[in-house]
């Protein structure tokens, strides 16, 4: 597992990373995280920059439009075809795959399979890239693109808890890096219209930014507005993981694996009825499921034990989502194998998917998407993102979806964002059981 830090060159790019492709946002703090497995519409999990500020456009953290032009130009076929051979995807379809892509900054330590150019081919490592790296995601919240260099990325498919991290070849352990950081990311159930962003330089700003656009179209809202907790109790933990997401705030769970959709949720912390911030964790216990194990008490055991999360009252906003120290891994929850599309090392253990899905109009434009567990679900229509809801209850998704279509729409009376960035605080951590060398 190779470290990969913000703002340091790669050693065999795709392209040269003077090229203007993209740069990274460095001095920003990995968040607290609840569970090492994030689904891609995780409310808050990535973050960026508004694309207007006081009615200046800034620069955007990815030129996609450049990236298409080098993909697309004859002098680099050769590099355009091992590409499109490290995202399953033929050369053709490049334009309109990019054309799906959205720039994000990483708001977490995140696991991924990259890859270098070598001797003509995408050469794949598992990797893990440092809070503020610019990547482009698909539909599904999946990283696909390192901005900077161009180089392609796949999901990380291996145990999240048995890793071991090399910092070499400039790439220092850098500062604020907490094991309890880590995550990999699976897909969202289903495609997403927008991404709801947490602004990296003014935490208390949430950013509403269209699918497949780079920030001109980008909406701000109020992250710290309070929304309540709701009540989950007795609920599966699919169910409760998208009623949690409606209100625009993410899923935490207590064990190493994420627990499986038909758990029985027996108790969550902070309880129903306490006000977070937007992208705050909300760590659930529950029992039962696939698996017939309880995360946050013992296999078989009736009910499962309350976790020991955020405590009530606490906020993601702030430069933290979890707005609490992180919770230690106690849950014996299985979790579905998928396995992986161009993994160089062992066998996967969790359920990750690989590459990027199809497109809304349901004709194919990318890569095979891994799928979450079975659901029965009456609608194929896209999926908003995880942005905060209005006073109604929808329901958006970060689990596998429900059985009746659900849609999120930008904060009320948001607008463009008009003031200059400030920095961001340090987030809490949490222990985890990655080792480092």
């Amino acid at each position: 597992m190779k470290a990969v830090a913000a703002g340091v060159p790669s050693l065999a790019p795709f392209f040269d990373e003077k090229s203007g492709l993209g740069h990274d946002a460095e001095g920003i703090r990995s968040q607290a995280v609840h569970g090492s497995l994030q689904q891609g519409d995780t409310p808050g999990l990535y973050g960026g920059t508004p694309g207007l500020y006081g009615g200046t456009r800034q620069p955007t953290i990815c030129d996609v439009k450049r990236l298409k032009v080098f993909l697309t130009d004859p002098a680099n076929r050769r590099k355009a075809q091992a590409w499109a051979d490290a995202l399953d995807i033929g050369t053709a379809r490049i334009p309109g795959y990019l054309d799906r892509l959205t720039p994000v900054l990483l708001r977490h330590d995140t696991l991924v399979v990259n890859h270098d150019y070598k001797k003509g081919k995408a050469t794949p490592f598992n990797s893990l890239l440092q809070t503020g790296i610019a990547v482009l995601v698909d539909e599904r919240g999946l990283p696909a693109v390192k901005c900077s260099c161009g180089n392609p990325l796949r999901p990380f498919t291996d145990d999240t808890n048995r890793i071991s991290v090399k910092f070499g070849d400039g790439n220092k352990k850098w500062h604020g890096y907490e094991r309890s950081s880590v995550v990999a990311v699976r897909p969202a159930p289903r495609e997403m219209e927008q991404l709801a962003l947490v602004d990296v330089r003014r935490p208390g700003r949430g950013i509403d930014r269209p699918v497949g656009t780079t920030g001109a179209r980008d909406r701000t809202f109020d992250a710290a507005e309070r929304r309540a907790v709701p009540d989950v109790m007795g609920s599966p933990f699919g169910d409760a993981s998208r009623q949690l997401a409606a209100e625009g705030l993410a899923v935490g769970y207590a064990g190493k694996q994420r627990p499986p959709d038909d758990a029985r949720v027996t108790a969550s912390d902070p309880p129903a009825g306490t006000g977070l911030g937007f992208g705050a964790y909300v760590t659930l216990s529950v029992t039962g499921g696939a698996s017939g194990t309880t995360s946050g008490g013992t296999p078989g055991s009736p009910s499962g034990g309350t976790s020991s999360g955020p405590s009530s009252g606490t906020s993601g906003t702030s430069g933290t989502p979890s707005g609490g120290s992180a919770t230690p891994p106690s849950s014996s929850a299985s979790q579905p194998s998928t396995p992986p599309r161009s993994s160089p090392q062992s066998s996967p253990s969790h359920p990750t998917s690989s590459g990027p899905g199809t497109s809304s109009s349901g004709s194919t434009s990318g890569p095979p998407v891994g799928s979450p567990p079975p659901v029965t679900t009456s609608s194929s229509a896209p999926v908003t993102s995880s942005a905060p809801p209005p006073p109604s209850d929808p329901v958006t998704s970060s689990a596998p979806p429900p059985s009746v279509p659900v849609t999120t729409s930008a904060p009320a009376g948001s607008e463009p964002a008009s003031s200059a960035p400030a920095t961001s605080e340090p987030a809490s951590s949490g222990p985890a059981s990655a080792a480092i060398t």
